[in-house]
């Protein structure tokens, strides 16, 4: 049991970690979850040796009770360890009502897709609501 534990080392824990992903890292939604991706290489293409690939959870109160976020949680685990990237990226899963009633096909499907996606640009800080247009 102890070979499928995700160790401390690929989890982000801190508050600050998952700020500082939501803030610099790239926003891609997908039909079961978003997914917060930052790439933690440096400018020349490399990372630290110590560096690996980190997976955070995001499962809130609107997704239900405890033991449905905690299901949640153990699924986007397994995805991770099933998918896990090769370089230094940190993973924000945020799960949404339809995660829990989808089959794990579906899941790693949606999954590998957001993972691998090109483009996009990093979330910037956050804005205000828009305003209407007769709105000042």
């Amino acid at each position: 049991m102890s070979d499928q534990t995700l160790p401390a080392s690929q989890r982000v824990r801190r508050r600050t970690d998952f700020e500082d992903i939501y803030a610099r890292g790239v926003k891609r939604h997908g039909r079961f979850m978003t997914m917060f991706v930052l790439d933690r290489t440096g400018a020349d293409g490399t990372a630290p040796p110590e560096a690996v690939a980190r997976l955070g959870v995001a499962a809130t109160r609107k997704l239900g009770g405890a033991v449905v976020r905690n299901r949640a949680k153990r699924v986007s685990r397994e995805l991770f360890r099933r998918h896990k990237p090769e370089t230094a990226l940190d993973v924000v899963v945020v799960p949404r009502r339809e995660f829990l009633a989808a089959d794990l096909p579906s899941l790693e499907r949606d999954y590998i897709v957001l993972l691998t996606a090109r483009g996009g640009s990093p979330a910037g800080p956050r804005r205000g609501p828009r305003r209407g247009a007769g709105a000042r």
